[in-house]
């Protein structure tokens, strides 16, 4: 229980971070004034590389702990926990997204607008909604 209560922790926070970045390239991209600039790249940099990529990092490890630890032997011919490892890595490829747009922010070379991101920041609910279900209910 130790393992799955640190990887539900740090999945909350990598969560936290894959919700607020989106919304700060929101605000990000509808300023035009290079303190405002300034002031988003520190804060998208900061929650990236602080919060976001370790609570990633770590949730991960426990998952995967997890996985080699029980859940394997147990679920391994059941099909929600293949679906969920295959969310798994579109999760980690929308992290890798934001890190793409977190670069074009830095260098100056944003091309989307506030609306595209107000749409991407749907994207990990529409994740979490489906992984936490597949988790808890194991519906095949």
């Amino acid at each position: 229980m130790w393992l799955k209560a640190f990887h539900l922790i740090f999945m909350v926070t990598w969560f936290a971070g894959l919700f607020y970045l989106p919304r700060l390239f929101v605000y990000h991209s509808m300023s035009d004034d290079e303190i405002s600039n300034d002031r988003f790249k520190v804060m998208e940099r900061k929650l990236f590389f602080g919060i976001m990529t370790p609570g990633m990092i770590i949730t991960v490890f426990f998952g995967l702990w997890m996985l080699v630890d029980y859940a394997w032997v147990i679920y391994s011919s059941m099909g929600w926990l293949h679906l969920k490892i295959l969310l798994l890595i579109g999760l980690l490829g929308y992290h890798y997204c934001c890190y793409l747009w977190l670069q074009d922010f830095k260098y100056n070379r944003n091309q989307h607008s506030h609306v595209f991101y107000r749409w991407i920041n749907e994207v990990p609910v529409l994740f979490l909604v489906i992984i936490i279900i597949l988790a808890v209910v194991k519906p095949f």
